[in-house]
């Protein structure tokens, strides 16, 4: 596979429209030793074939696609003058850019006003938005699904703010009648609904959330690092259209451009519905410092240094494939999730696998059917190591009893979970490869397994 590299002739030429903003001054810097860099950087592209091909259709494991191809050239292209976002006098343009690509991604959320800015990723991103909880709703605690991203414990631990685990049902979405029996005794002051879980891409039952907050009034916050950007997509199935449906509704939203969004890593949104949560940052100015168009995105921030090459890529990118329902970028997510249809709907007519159920966004999961569920475990891994032999890589994922039961993979529990092959079809041109990879599989399948029938 051959790289891109005839784009950074654009790349070229729109630096020399850089340099004509700064023509007046005079010239400053040592002249680079081209020769000493050239030796270096051949190195450097040695020393990254130790990778997986992120970059490639055969990799369909982990949430990993390249940027879009402009997201990278504005990207490195900010990086000649490398803005510091968290000041205005240390980002002036990238923070300008930065406040209009936010209020699109807030808009497609259904957002008019709003308070958000980018972040490290989603970690960075949730933790800001728990935190603000947490002041809003002191001593009060956290629940989540079993199946949300692992950092939530991690961050109410950082927090000091009590956690609680809500049972999924056998599809991984929080269960509403196992959540209302902790909500009811007004312990709990958020409740942090999963739209797109990052083992299965399960999305949480949001109106179900919702109706709850109206009888027990605790915050919504969505997790939509994975899943945000399919509010866009036209072909979701009836739980995650609806859940998506009434995003607009929670209290806060954090979605990841890097993920679906074509960003390079790191970039986070985090989002809060009410502009007024900008009084809990530590800051010197009135809360119509907040709404006004003088925003200072390091005063309502967590952290302190951001890249502002971080916004520029996000700018540029969303200039160039606008967050419109029907437009060019809504339909690479649609060809994601027919991916990922494609291949449930190859793994069913397989004997050897048991999907566990159709995938809600882009991600599928499966076990090897087997005797056991511990020999499932130690096929899958077999399946893994063949697949990867033949090119494709896919990743592993432990789930339980509850969520692979119904699929009836094994005949004897001998354990309470099993590992089980996980694809992410997240790049669009998972779809047009699919023939290619579910070949592929049956191959490796073959070898690790037996042929099937």
């Amino acid at each position: 596979m051959s790289f891109d590299s005839q784009s950074l002739r654009l790349l070229g030429d729109a630096l020399k429209v850089l340099e004509g903003g700064f023509s007046s001054l005079p010239q400053c810097g040592a002249v680079a030793d081209c020769a000493a860099m050239a030796e270096v950087l051949r190195e450097v592209a040695s020393r990254l074939h130790d990778n997986y091909p992120y970059h490639h259709p055969f990799y369909i494991g982990q949430m990993l696609k390249p940027p879009h191809p402009v997201a990278r050239l504005a990207y490195a292209l900010a990086m000649w003058i490398n803005p510091n976002n968290h000041a205005l006098d240390g980002g002036r343009a990238s923070s300008a850019m930065e406040k209009e690509a936010v209020a699109e991604i807030a808009r497609m959320f259904g957002w008019k006003e709003h308070l958000g800015h980018l972040c490290g990723g989603g970690t960075m991103a949730n933790f800001e938005a728990l935190w603000v909880s947490r002041q809003l709703h002191p001593g009060k605690g956290i629940a989540v699904s079993e199946q949300a991203h692992y950092t939530h414990a991690r961050l109410s631990a950082v927090l000091r703010t009590p956690l609680v685990k809500v049972p999924a049902d056998g599809c991984g979405r929080m269960d509403p009648e196992q959540l209302e029996a902790v909500v009811k005794s007004g312990a709990i002051g958020t409740v942090v609904a999963t739209l797109g879980s990052t083992a299965v891409g399960a999305v949480d039952p949001l109106p179900a959330i919702l109706k709850l907050r109206e009888r027990y009034g605790f915050r919504v916050h969505v997790d939509a690092a994975y899943g945000g950007y399919f509010k866009l997509a036209g072909n979701l199935g009836a739980n995650a259209e609806a859940a998506f449906q009434r995003i607009g509704e929670a209290d806060s939203i954090v979605v990841d451009p890097h993920k679906h969004g074509l960003q390079p890593y790191g970039c986070g949104c985090v989002l809060f519905k009410n502009p007024e949560v900008g009084r809990i940052y530590q800051h010197d100015s009135p809360y119509t410092y907040f709404t006004s168009d003088e925003l200072h995105l390091g005063e309502i921030s967590l952290e302190c240094s951001r890249p502002g090459a971080a916004a520029v890529g996000l700018w540029a990118t969303l200039r160039l494939l606008p967050l419109a329902t029907g437009g060019e970028f809504a339909r690479m997510l649609e060809m994601c999730r027919e991916a990922a249809l494609d291949l449930y709907d190859h793994l069913q007519q397989d004997r050897r696998f048991a999907p566990l159920f159709p995938p809600e966004l882009d991600i599928v999961a499966w076990a090897v059917r087997s005797p056991s569920a511990r020999q499932s475990t130690r096929l899958a891994r077999r399946v893994f190591d063949a697949a990867a032999e033949r090119d494709v890589h896919l990743a592993l994922a432990t789930l339980p009893k509850a969520m692979i039961e119904a699929s009836a993979p094994v005949d004897v529990w001998d354990d309470d979970k099993i590992t089980c092959l996980r694809a992410c079809a997240m790049k669009a041109e998972h779809r047009q490869w699919m023939p290619e990879i579910v070949a592929r599989l049956g191959d490796a399948a073959d070898a690790a397994l037996g042929p099937g029938k």
